[in-house]
């Protein structure tokens, strides 16, 4: 009977894993949240959890972080904020190359602060408007949304949903954080341009300049600026030190405290399906971990050289371009501990995880959000066209990283 748990525990691991990374399942309509779901029920159904180590395997500082961020985020986007960032790059930018910076970096930096996904999710449709408006090839500038949001959101804690995991369980501060990868994030948005504007020599070498266009905005000031309030407290919060998840939910749940927004248009913006899938995936981890991850299988991982920088770079690029960046991060949990310098691991680990994603045009949820949304609206961005931008990108900003790390 052991050995059928065994094998059961390691089937409903992979099963997971396996419709987390594809996204569907042929036939049946189940996505990434219910197989999740799905998976973290059945390892409770098979006895290999109780529902209290199912409880307790839910990291809820992640959830906590995610869910606040998600309102900040909601509220930007309802109140008109990143349609006026838009505006203002139509109004003051000239050139191609100029209006390459300025998506790439309003991307990045962005993403760094409100978690990447959210960023390209708002994003896309409004830079694929701007770019139809002057008529430039929608395609560069699409893939430096993607690729910029990847790299800035190494940047912080709150960047993507990986390295919020990464920083519940490394327990690594704020600012040292950031101290550590705002920089290497920085070099990598100077590369994402450069390479982009090399790829796409016709559309950015010229002497043309943008026709000028107004983007039509909608904005409610007093929403903005007390959302954009409560943000920069959050962030100074954040980098004095205070409980991350603590600050996130607390500013978000301030801004549910209105006279001026129904909570139903803040609840349709937030991603519930991305936080079903966490609470899966912890539970689904939790099993593996305690049916096959024991002490003696970790202690064995010694001969991978997890000690050694680029190895473990290595190993969470391509993990995360199987499973995914989060389930990669997951699946490394039990033997960061093992490690000489664990916090020096995580790093690693956030870095790599993060740039990996750029490798291919499924290589992350954010690229993937650019795609959908692009086609949505007529454009096509093909595997090809992305990846000879991607590939080179992710394995350039990789080995930065490691330099700077």
């Amino acid at each position: 009977m052991p050995d059928l748990t065994l094998i059961a525990t390691v089937t409903i691991f992979i099963a997971t894993y396996a419709v987390v990374a594809v996204g569907k399942v042929p036939v049946y309509r189940i996505d990434r949240a219910g197989a999740a779901l799905l998976g973290g029920s059945l390892m409770l159904g098979i006895g290999v959890l109780t529902p209290q180590e199912a409880y307790r395997a839910i990291d809820f500082d992640t959830i906590t972080l995610l869910l606040g961020m998600m309102i900040v985020v909601a509220n930007l986007r309802v109140c008109g904020f990143f349609r006026l960032v838009t505006d203002w790059i139509a109004t003051h930018v000239r050139r191609p190359l100029a209006l390459l910076v300025a998506i790439a970096l309003a991307s990045g930096t962005l993403s760094a602060f409100l978690v990447n996904d959210t960023i390209c999710l708002v994003m896309t449709p409004l830079v694929l408007e701007l770019v139809t408006a002057v008529r430039r090839n929608p395609i560069p500038y699409l893939l430096a949304v993607a690729t910029a949001s990847n790299i800035g959101s190494v940047a912080t804690i709150t960047g993507n949903p990986q390295n919020i995991i990464i920083a519940s369980l490394s327990q690594i501060p704020y600012g040292v954080f950031a101290g550590k990868l705002a920089p290497v994030a920085a070099i990598g948005l100077v590369i994402t341009v450069l390479l982009i504007a090399l790829v796409h020599r016709g559309e950015f070498f010229t002497s043309q300049r943008l026709e000028k266009v107004a983007m039509p905005t909608h904005h409610h000031g007093p929403l903005m600026a007390k959302t954009l309030i409560v943000m920069t407290v959050m962030i100074v919060l954040f980098f004095l030190g205070q409980p991350v998840a603590k600050v996130a939910i607390v500013g978000g749940a301030f801004l549910l405290f209105t006279r001026r927004v129904r909570p139903q248009k803040i609840y349709i913006e937030i991603d519930w399906p991305l936080l079903v899938m966490f609470v899966g995936l912890f539970v689904v981890v939790a099993g593996l971990e305690k049916m096959v991850l024991t002490p003696e299988v970790t202690a064995a991982a010694g001969h991978l050289r997890l000690d050694n920088s680029a190895v473990l770079a290595g190993i969470t690029a391509v993990l995360s371009n199987i499973v995914s960046n989060v389930p990669a991060v997951l699946l490394l949990k039990p033997f960061v501990p093992n490690l000489e310098d664990a916090q020096r691991a995580w790093l690693i680990i956030a870095m790599a995880a993060t740039f990996a994603g750029n490798f291919t045009l499924v290589g992350s949820v954010a690229n993937l959000i650019v795609a959908q949304r692009a086609k949505a609206r007529g454009v096509e961005i093909g595997f090809w066209a992305y990846f000879r931008v991607g590939a080179p990108l992710s394995l350039m900003t990789i080995a930065i990283g490691l330099l700077l790390l």
